[in-house]
């Protein structure tokens, strides 16, 4: 496929990702004009999917360590803020609030609410990345 036809998907691609609110597109616009989109992209998909792991470890121990699942999730906040994944930092402020209560159902409910919105985000920036290098094997503009 030629590389401008691909560009062409990567930015209808970009541009699905914030109608659907996939990521915020002010945030990504500033990665993408920086040159980082893909490495920030990348970063945010291997820290998220190291800290969905802890806070899964920790949700299964019989006490759980109210601190430590706070600042897990706290720290999946910052990582999603990272690319303006406002969808998955709204269901973490869901997942504090019924951590807040103690309610481990909903805590579990809201976290695979979190993981499905994660799942989302990287899947599409899986698609972005895997367009970008078709692109750039296409050779220069």
């Amino acid at each position: 496929m030629a590389a401008a036809a691909l560009r062409a998907r990567l930015n209808t691609h970009i541009s699905r990702m914030y109608a659907e609110g996939v990521v915020e597109e002010e945030t990504f616009e500033q990665l993408r004009e920086d040159g980082i989109a893909t490495e920030v992209a990348r970063l945010f998909i291997n820290e998220a999917y190291e800290i969905l792991h802890d806070i899964d470890i920790r949700m299964e121990e019989p006490e759980v360590d109210i601190d430590e699942v706070e600042a897990l999730t706290q720290q999946l906040m910052e990582c999603a803020s990272s690319v303006g994944a406002q969808q998955v930092n709204l269901a973490c402020m869901h997942f504090g609030d019924f951590y807040a209560i103690k309610c481990k159902q909903g805590c579990l409910v809201s976290l695979d609410l979190v993981r499905n919105l994660y799942c989302i985000v990287r899947n599409d920036m899986e698609i972005m990345m895997q367009l970008e290098d078709q692109i750039a094997a296409c050779g220069p503009k």
